[in-house]
C-alpha cells in the first residue's frame, strides 16, 4: 500500500510539472507572438518612412527643376522682347 501512494504522489506532481511546462510554454509563445507583431509593425513603419523621404526628394527635385526651368524661360522671353 506504501508504494501504491508513492505512485500517486509523484503521478500527481507529475501532472502539475506538466501543467506548469505548459502554462510556461503557453507564455512563451504568445510572447514570440507579440515580439513578431511588433518587429513586424516597426518593419511597416519604416517602410512608410523610407517611401516618405523618396517622394519628398522628388517634391523637392521637381520644384527646383521647374524654378530654373520658369526662370530660364522668362528670360529667354524677356530678352526676345527687348530685342
Amino acid at each position: 500500500m506504501r508504494p501504491a501512494l508513492k505512485m500517486r504522489r509523484s503521478l500527481a506532481e507529475l501532472e502539475q510539472e506538466f501543467a506548469r511546462e505548459t502554462e510556461l510554454d503557453r507564455d512563451r509563445r504568445s510572447s514570440l507572438i507579440r515580439a513578431s507583431e511588433q518587429r513586424s509593425a516597426r518593419r511597416g513603419v519604416d517602410k512608410r518612412n523610407r517611401h516618405g523621404r523618396l517622394r519628398f526628394f522628388a517634391l523637392l527635385v521637381t520644384l527646383l527643376l521647374t524654378a530654373v526651368l520658369v526662370t530660364a524661360v522668362m528670360f529667354e522671353t524677356l530678352y526676345l522682347l527687348l530685342a
